[in-house]
């Protein structure tokens, strides 16, 4: 296959449920005229919760359905999948790029407010080394807070977005903590940013809220470019979207989060 053959192949996204949408949208808007494939795992979801054996299974597998599809770049839009398997995908899939995603708390450190870093996640994103390498790196000079969300994947798999119940949930996370010191929330979790007016909504207007999606989808761009792998001319785009349930229901939620 030539090298311009390899430019037409889609780029492929995999999530533990819907969360990874939030990132490859972002990417449809700095690469609208790519092709793209999103696998989401929501049978499996959350993956915050699992072992890391079984999330480093479970990201081969979806991967493998992604490489089945042509796919020529792999995003691991999970911060979860990212801390877990990244290394090992990158040394058995050398021949592709392989794009993961981590909590954008360098942007948030760079804008300097005084206050609390609070880094909401997964258990397992928080308890990995990776996560506490990057922590590790900023901790000195700044008041980092992670906090642990598991639960919260569960509500966005549901499509509930907003309301009494979430905000119920998000209150009680928050709850010990003294929200006039909370500078900022990096958002640690992919399916978080469809969540983010109603951590607004607790926190208040006055609190940045920070995810990795755009970070993401600008490496994305580069690592293409880097191999001459960006699709050239005009044309928009296509989205072809698959789940491990195989319902109808979830499948229109998730065209319903691209909007």
């Amino acid at each position: 296959m030539s090298k311009n053959d390899l430019t037409e192949k889609p780029i492929g996204f995999f999530d533990s449920g819907v969360g990874g949408l939030s990132v490859m949208k972002k990417a449809m808007e700095i690469l609208p005229n790519e092709d793209y494939i999103y696998f989401g795992d929501s049978k499996n979801a959350p993956y915050g919760i699992k072992t890391v054996e079984e999330v480093k299974e479970l990201s081969f597998n979806a991967t493998e359905f992604l490489l089945s599809k042509r796919a020529k770049a792999v995003v691991v839009a999970c911060n979860t999948a990212t801390s877990a398997a990244i290394e090992d995908l990158r040394k058995v899939y050398s021949e592709i790029p392989i794009i993961g995603i981590e909590p954008a708390l360098k942007p948030a450190v760079e804008l300097n407010k005084k206050g609390k870093i609070v880094i909401m996640a997964t258990p397992m994103t928080l308890a990995e080394k990776k996560f506490n390498k990057l922590m590790n790196k900023y901790n000195e000079n700044t008041d980092i807070y992670p906090l642990p969300c598991a639960g919260l994947v569960e509500f966005i798999e549901k499509g509930t977005l907003s309301g009494e119940e979430l905000s119920n949930f998000l209150e009680d996370k928050f709850s010990h903590l003294e929200k006039k010191e909370i500078a900022s929330v990096v958002l640690g979790c992919t399916h978080y940013p469809f969540v983010k007016d109603e951590i607004k909504k607790v926190l208040g207007e006055d609190v940045s809220i920070i995810d990795g999606s755009e970070g993401t989808a600008k490496e994305l761009k580069r690592r293409l470019q880097e191999r001459n792998l960006l699709r050239k001319g005009r044309r928009i785009g296509t989205v072809e979207i698959y789940n491990s349930f195989d319902n109808e229901e979830i499948i229109e939620l998730c065209y319903k989060l691209l909007k």
